[in-house]
C-alpha cells in the first residue's frame, strides 16, 4: 500500500491574528454565520412567481464542514427564510442553525446556552448591520471584503473574498488554523475521503 505523501499548508495568516482567533482560555467552540452577504453574495434572485434563488460556494460549504470535523459548531442565524437556505444547511449536515431571525441576540443567547458555551467561546461572521450585536459579543469578529463599513469597522479580520465567493471558507480556515487543527485535516485529505459527501 502506498502511503499518502505529506503536504505541508501554504496557507498563512499573521501571528497576531492567529492568537485573537484562539478565543478565550478555552478556545473557540462555535462559529455563527449569517447567510446574506456571508454564504452568498447578498443578492436575492426573485422569479416570476415569487421563488427565491440563491447561489453558494462549495468552498464555504466544505469549510463548514471542515469546521464541524475540526471541533468548533458551525451555527447558522440568518434573518431570511427560504426553502434554498434550508436545503443548502440540510445538504451540509449543519444540526444548528435559526431562520427568520429578526433579532439576532435573542436567538443566538439561548441556543449558546443550549450548547453550554458563552461568548468566549464564540466567533462571529456576519456583514451587516443586523449582525453587530453578534459580533460585538464574540470573542473573535470576521467580516467579508464587501461588508458594512460599520461592521468591517468592528471586525478582527476582514476576509480578502467576498460573501458567497470563499469568506467563508478562509474565515473557516483561520479559526481551524488558529485552533492547531488545519494541518491535521488537510493531510486527512490526502488519504481517505471525509465520509461526508460533497460540499
Amino acid at each position: 500500500m502506498i502511503s499518502a505523501p505529506h503536504l505541508k499548508p501554504v496557507l498563512s495568516f499573521p501571528p497576531a491574528l492567529l492568537l485573537k482567533a484562539q478565543g478565550g482560555n478555552l478556545g473557540l467552540k462555535a462559529a455563527i454565520f449569517d447567510v446574506d452577504g456571508v454564504l452568498t453574495d447578498g443578492r436575492i434572485y426573485i422569479g416570476e412567481s415569487g421563488e427565491s434563488f440563491k447561489a453558494f460556494s462549495t468552498l464555504d460549504g466544505h469549510g463548514l464542514k471542515l469546521l464541524d470535523q475540526g471541533g468548533i459548531t458551525p451555527i447558522i442565524i440568518t434573518g431570511r427564510d427560504s426553502p434554498a437556505v434550508r436545503r443548502r444547511v440540510a445538504d451540509l449536515g449543519l444540526k444548528h442553525a435559526a431562520y427568520g431571525a429578526k433579532d439576532k441576540l435573542a436567538v443566538a443567547e439561548p441556543l449558546l446556552a443550549q450548547l453550554g458555551l458563552d461568548w468566549s467561546q464564540v466567533a462571529a461572521m456576519g456583514d451587516d448591520w443586523p449582525d453587530l450585536p453578534l459580533m460585538c459579543r464574540a470573542a473573535f469578529a470576521c467580516a467579508p471584503a464587501q461588508a458594512h463599513p460599520e461592521v468591517r469597522a468592528i471586525a478582527h479580520h476582514v476576509t480578502a473574498a467576498p460573501g458567497g465567493h470563499g469568506a467563508a471558507r478562509e474565515c473557516c480556515d483561520l479559526l481551524l488554523m488558529a485552533a492547531g487543527r488545519y494541518a491535521a485535516l488537510l493531510q486527512g485529505h490526502l488519504s481517505t475521503l471525509d465520509g461526508s459527501g460533497g460540499a
